[in-house]
C-alpha cells in the first residue's frame, strides 16, 4: 500500500491513532456488535455441542456438556427466557435506579453548583489540583461530567489569569482517564458490579464471592486521591508551559463567571446539612448492635447495608437534590421531581436498547456452558505459560487498554471480557472484585486519546472559543501526555494492593477465601 506525503510526515503516535480511528470506524454500533456476536455464538455453540464437547470444572467431578442454541433445547430456552434475561439483568435495574437519583440532582443544579463551588474558591496556584480532584470524581455525574466540567475548568483558569485550554484539556484527561477511580460511588460502579455478578455464575466455586457496588471502593478511593496530584502536575508543569501565554482571539466574547450566586450557595449549604444528617443516621443505624442493617452474627461487611447500597445512595442523591432544588427554585412543586427523573431516563434510552442485546448474549453464553469451557481452558492456558500471578493480571490490563481504544463503551467492553476473564481468574483463585479493579485501569487510561470518543469533538468545540484554529490531531497530542503516566501509576497502585493483600473493598481481597 502506498504512503501519501501527508501520512509520511505523521509521527508514529499519529499513525497509530489514525489506524485506531480507521479500524474503530468500521466497527458496528454496539447494539449491532452484540447482535452479530449473538448470531456467531449461536452457530459456535451448536457446532461445539454437535461434537459432544464436555468440560470438568476444577473441584468438581461431574463433566458439563456444551449446549447449542440451534437445537430444540436452545430454542425453548430462548423463547421462555428472553424477557427474563432482559428485565432481570443485574446492571439494568441498578443503573436505572442510580440514574433516577443522579439525574434529579443534576437537573436540580446541585452537581454543577458543587463543581463551581470548588473551582471558584480555589486560589490560582491550587487550581490545577482542584480541577483534577473534582474531575476524578466526575463519574458520579455519568457522561454529563465529561460535558460539564471541562468548560467550567476553562472558565476558572481564564478568570485566574491562566491558560483556559490547559484547564479544559487537563480536566477532560482527568475525567476520562480517571473514570474508573474516585472516592464517590455512582452509576458506573452499579454497572460494573452488575455485570460482574452475572459473570461469577459461569463457574461454581466453593465459597460464593460477595458482589456489591462497593467491591472496589477502597481501591478507587485511593486512586481518586493519588492520581489527582499527578493530573495537576501534568497540567501545570507539562501541558500549560507548552501552550505559552494566552491571548484571547480577536472579537472573543467575555466568559460568564464561574462563581455561585447567593441563593446557590444557600442551596449548597442546606443540601450539605441534609446529606451529613442522612449519613449520620444511616451510619448510626448500621453500627447499632442488633440493627437490621447488619448481617448474620452482627457482621458489618456481609450485611444488608452493603448489598443494598443502591437504595442508600439513591436516597442520598434524592434528598440532597430536592433540598437544593427547593432552595434555589429549580424545583417549584412535587411534579418537578418525577419529571426530572423521567428526563434522566430518556437520556438512558440508548443504554436500555443496548442492554437488550447484551443480556441475551451473556445469558446464552452462560446457559450453553461455552463460557465455562472458555474459562477452564483459559485458566489452564494461563497456568501453562506461568501467567498466574501479577503478570497475568497485568497482561489482562494491557489487553483491556488496547480494546478500549476501539470499544469506548465501558458496559459493552466489560460485557465482552467479564464472562471469560472473571471466571478464568476465579479458577486461579482470584476474587472477581480484584479482576474488576484491574479492568478499571484499562477501561480508563486509554479513553483519553481514542479518536472514537464522541466527547472529543464536544471538547474541540469548547476549545475553539479560545483557539479558533485548533484541530483534532493537536488536541489528541496534548492529551497524550496523560496516558502513560496515569497507566503506570495506577498499575503501581494495583501492585501495592496486590502484594500488600490490601482489601479492594469491604470484604474483597486479592484471592478468594479457601
Amino acid at each position: 500500500m502506498s504512503t501519501t506525503p501527508a501520512q509520511a510526515k505523521q509521527s508514529p503516535a499519529e499513525r497509530v491513532l489514525g489506524f485506531v480511528e480507521r479500524v474503530g470506524n468500521r466497527l458496528p454500533d454496539p447494539f449491532f456488535l452484540f447482535v452479530y456476536l449473538f448470531a456467531a455464538l449461536a452457530v459456535i455453540t451448536t457446532a461445539v455441542a454437535a461434537c459432544h464437547v464436555t468440560v470438568t470444572v476444577p473441584g468438581t467431578t461431574q463433566p458439563v456438556a456444551v449446549k447449542g442454541l440451534f437445537t430444540g433445547e436452545g430454542v425453548r430456552f430462548l423463547l421462555s427466557k428472553l424477557v427474563d434475561n432482559f428485565v432481570t439483568f443485574p446492571p439494568l435495574g441498578n443503573v436505572l435506579v442510580m440514574l433516577l437519583a443522579v439525574g434529579l440532582a443534576e437537573r436540580a443544579g446541585l452537581l454543577e453548583a458543587a463543581v463551581r463551588a470548588v473551582f471558584s474558591r480555589a486560589p490560582r496556584w491550587l487550581l490545577p489540583f482542584a480541577v483534577s480532584l473534582v474531575s476524578f470524581q466526575a463519574h458520579v455525574m455519568a457522561d454529563a461530567g465529561i460535558i460539564v466540567i471541562p468548560p467550567l475548568a476553562a472558565l476558572v483558569f481564564r478568570a485566574a489569569g491562566r491558560h483556559p485550554v490547559a484547564g479544559a484539556v487537563g480536566s477532560f484527561a482527568c475525567v476520562t482517564g480517571g473514570y474508573g477511580a474516585g472516592t464517590l460511588l455512582g452509576s458506573y460502579d452499579a454497572l460494573l458490579s452488575g455485570l460482574t455478578q452475572k459473570a461469577v455464575t459461569v463457574v461454581p466455586v466453593a465459597v460464593q464471592p460477595q458482589v456489591t457496588m462497593a467491591m472496589n471502593w477502597f481501591f478507587t478511593a485511593a486512586a481518586g486521591l493519588l492520581l489527582p496530584f499527578l493530573g495537576a502536575w501534568l497540567t501545570a508543569r507539562v501541558l500549560e508551559p507548552r501552550l505559552g501565554p494566552y491571548t484571547p482571539p480577536e472579537g472573543a466574547a467575555a466568559d460568564e463567571s464561574a462563581a455561585l450566586t447567593p441563593v446557590q450557595r444557600k442551596g449548597l449549604r442546606r443540601a450539605a446539612i441534609v446529606l451529613v444528617a442522612y449519613v449520620v443516621v444511616v451510619a448510626g443505624a448500621w453500627l447499632l448492635p442488633g440493627s437490621p442493617l447488619r448481617g448474620d452474627n452482627g457482621s458489618l461487611i456481609s450485611s444488608p447495608l452493603l448489598t443494598g447500597l443502591v437504595l442508600v445512595l439513591f436516597l442520598a442523591f434524592v434528598l440532597a437534590g430536592i433540598t437544593y432544588g427547593v432552595t434555589t427554585g429549580t424545583i417549584t412543586g412535587p411534579g418537578d421531581v418525577p419529571s426530572m427523573m423521567a428526563e434522566a431516563v430518556k437520556d438512558m434510552a440508548g443504554y436500555i436498547v443496548l442492554i437488550l442485546a447484551i443480556s441475551q448474549f451473556i445469558a446464552v453464553f452462560t446457559w450453553s456452558n461455552l463460557g465455562t469451557l472458555l474459562a477452564v481452558r483459559g485458566a489452564e492456558f494461563l497456568q501453562s505459560v506461568h501467567l498466574t500471578g501479577f503478570a497475568g493480571i497485568l497482561a489482562f490490563v494491557v489487553l483491556v487498554s488496547v480494546l478500549n481504544l476501539f470499544i469506548t463503551s465501558g458496559s459493552a467492553l466489560w460485557s465482552l471480557v467479564a464472562p471469560v476473564f472473571v471466571p478464568a481468574f476465579m479458577l486461579l483463585g482470584y476474587d472477581p472484585g480484584f479482576v474488576q479493579a484491574a479492568y478499571r485501569i484499562g477501561d480508563s487510561a486509554t479513553q483519553i486519546i481514542t479518536p472514537l470518543s464522541p466527547y472529543l469533538f464536544v471538547l474541540l468545540t469548547v476549545l475553539r472559543r479560545y483557539e479558533p484554529d485548533v484541530r483534532l490531531g493537536t488536541l489528541i497530542a496534548r492529551m497524550s501526555i496523560f496516558v502513560i503516566p496515569f497507566w503506570v501509576v495506577w498499575v503501581g497502585l494495583l501492585a501495592v494492593f496486590y502484594f500488600g493483600d490490601i482489601p479492594f473493598g469491604p470484604g474483597v481481597h486479592v484471592h478468594l477465601p479457601r
